[in-house]
């Protein structure tokens, strides 16, 4: 333990260098934006105003040609671009060793600059933290970290870079926990906080004490207002799902297109400059349209019309095979959203409803609980904006009921879906899709603790306290399954054990309703069976005939075939693909 301690204090002088240099990357990469938008584009103090300054025939040959020439580095150099990065880096920590080839944290940046720059309706926010996960994986991978302090250096590495981007520390913490680790040690969680921390404060020094938007001051008038934040959630978490689902649709239009991969950027950079003549404002990570919404600047039907473009904006960047992220998209229609919501609140309720820039706050926090399904990182990210406190109990209402839809009505991320339409289901922080072709009868324990199910208290308790496994498997006379006993239902009886032990019996005390696995089953299936019912082992049950045990299947044997099978697959691998 005191090794451990040790070992864990020498890395944090690592976690700073890590922060250090994912900072310099995010701004770096920020950087680079606002060069190819100097340079491709008129003038003017805002992105929006360069394209509304720009000519018409600039507005259709720059998305176009900045889609062509990323869609050629995405397709022969680096495919991992593809897209938010998010979802690639989640996939490197579940079943790649948290391992990321060194050249996606140059080309990834170079790539999305570009498409960002040319006016691609993206985020900054995934792309920046798959540059941290990067450079994290790529100094663990140098000095031939441990692979578990490797996982920790690329989340280090993501936290970094968003917090460099929002100046906002503990935002970039909880990213990296919530979305991207999904489950770590407590002890690792300061390796996260000191490289966040050193990110923030290098964004400060380069950038100055910069606030990502312009927010006014926030208050609620009375609770019965949380009514109205609680309508503005359900309504984010629909506009979450239409987002997400029109977001792969497209996707899966533009894959079934038959023509070069390399191309189809450029048709979704067309699309794009063709929106940009009536609404430049969705172009382009779209932050000038938040502070217009905060400022109280749009009007109902303004802010209608850019929630379905901005949907459509995004949907044809990522679709097409674009990089760049959804989380300032997510922002973007959550703002939009919340000005519609305020607006029309203050008609109905004109004495509950507040300014309609508190609602654009709410709308920003729950729209991106919805799409990221991280609501306490959609929280945090509003408040750290703000620094108001009256702001967190209308966040809250707002982006729980918004992850709450989705979770009832469609039921992942759209982080989760990019992997699922690889064929990738990840399910708390493991890839089970590689668990598939693994049978429960080659883990199942053979030797396992039964029970008659005439068997008397007394023998129950005896046996229990002989036996070092929790739980037994009833049978009756035939040897067939009928329950299952564990400590827990014994517990009730122990208070009157001299009055119970000869009259109650197995029977009376077993689980009759028991989650058995077929020999036959994979162990994604028992994964899924373990994660959703909470329990420790499965019976396992013969294919031709459900009431004969052949044996268990315990938990911890599961997650350790899975480390294995893993370790296994990355050995396996070629070393050159790390190149």
């Amino acid at each position: 333990m005191k090794h451990q301690r040790l070992h864990s204090i020498y890395f944090l002088p690592f976690s700073v260098v890590i922060g250090i240099l994912a900072a310099i990357g995010a701004l770096f990469f920020r950087a680079m934006i606002e060069t190819f938008q100097n340079l491709f584009w008129a003038g003017g103090p805002t992105f929006v105003d360069k394209l509304i300054n720009s000519p018409s025939w600039l507005k259709i040959l720059v998305p176009v040609s900045g889609g062509l020439v990323a869609g050629a580095i995405i397709t022969f150099f680096v495919p991992e671009a593809r897209g938010p990065g998010v979802p690639e880096v989640i996939l490197s920590v579940t079943s790649r060793q948290s391992t990321i080839r060194h050249r996606v944290t140059f080309l990834k940046a170079i790539v999305t600059s570009l498409l960002i720059g040319s006016g691609a309706s993206v985020g900054r926010e995934g792309p920046i933290a798959q540059i941290g996960a990067s450079v994290g994986s790529s100094l663990a991978q140098l000095f031939r970290v441990h692979a578990d302090l490797r996982r920790v250096s690329l989340a280090a590495g993501a936290a970094a870079g968003i917090a460099a981007t929002f100046n906002a520390p503990i935002t970039g913490t909880l990213f990296a926990v919530e979305i991207i680790l999904l489950d770590t040690e407590l002890a690792h969680i300061s390796h996260i906080v000191v490289a966040s921390v050193i990110g923030s404060v290098l964004s400060q020094i380069f950038w100055g004490k910069f606030p990502a938007f312009k927010v006014g001051p926030v208050e609620l008038i009375h609770y019965q207002e949380l009514n109205i934040y609680l309508a503005l959630g359900l309504l984010a978490g629909f506009v979450a799902i239409c987002f997400v689902r029109l977001i792969y649709t497209t996707d899966g239009l533009f894959r079934r297109l038959q023509i070069p991969e390399w191309i189809k950027p450029g048709i979704g950079g067309l699309l794009l400059g063709l929106i940009a003549f009536k609404l430049p404002h969705v172009l382009g990570v779209g932050y000038e349209t938040v502070n217009l919404a905060l400022a109280n600047s749009l009007s109902l039907k303004l802010a209608i019309i850019f929630i379905f473009a901005k949907i459509l904006a995004t949907s044809l960047s990522i679709g097409s095979g674009m990089s760049g992220g959804i989380f300032a998209p997510s922002l973007v229609l959550g703002a939009t959203l919340g000005t519609v919501v305020g607006l029309g609140a203050q008609q109905v309720f004109p004495e509950l409803a507040s300014s309609p820039s508190n609602y654009v706050l709410a709308g920003m926090g729950a729209v991106v609980a919805g799409t990221t399904l991280a609501p306490i990182t959609a929280i945090i990210t509003v408040f750290e904006l703000t620094y108001n406190y009256h702001i967190i109990l209308p966040l809250m209402v707002a982006c729980i009921s918004s992850a709450i839809i989705v979770r009832l009505f469609f039921g992942y991320s759209a982080y989760e879906m990019k992997l699922l339409m690889q064929g990738i289901n990840i399910l708390r922080g493991h890839d089970v899709g590689i668990l598939r072709e693994l049978l429960t009868k080659d883990f199942m324990v053979k030797e396992f603790d039964t029970l008659r199910d005439t068997a008397p208290l007394s023998v129950i308790v005896e046996r229990a306290a002989q036996s070092s496994y929790p739980h037994f498997v009833v049978l009756n006379e035939r040897e067939e399954l009928v329950g299952i006993v564990s400590l827990i239902d014994i517990k009730p009886y122990l208070a009157n054990l001299e009055k119970s032990k000869e009259h109650v019996i197995a029977s009376d005390l077993m689980t009759k309703e028991v989650i058995t696995l077929s020999a036959e089953d994979n162990l994604e299936n028992a994964l899924y069976l373990f994660e959703k019912e909470r329990i420790s082992f499965l019976p396992i049950i013969d294919p031709e005939n459900p009431k004969k045990v052949l044996g268990i299947l315990k938990k911890d044997d599961l997650l350790h075939a899975y480390k294995e099978k893993v370790l296994k697959d990355r050995l396996l691998s070629s070393p050159l693909s790390r190149f």
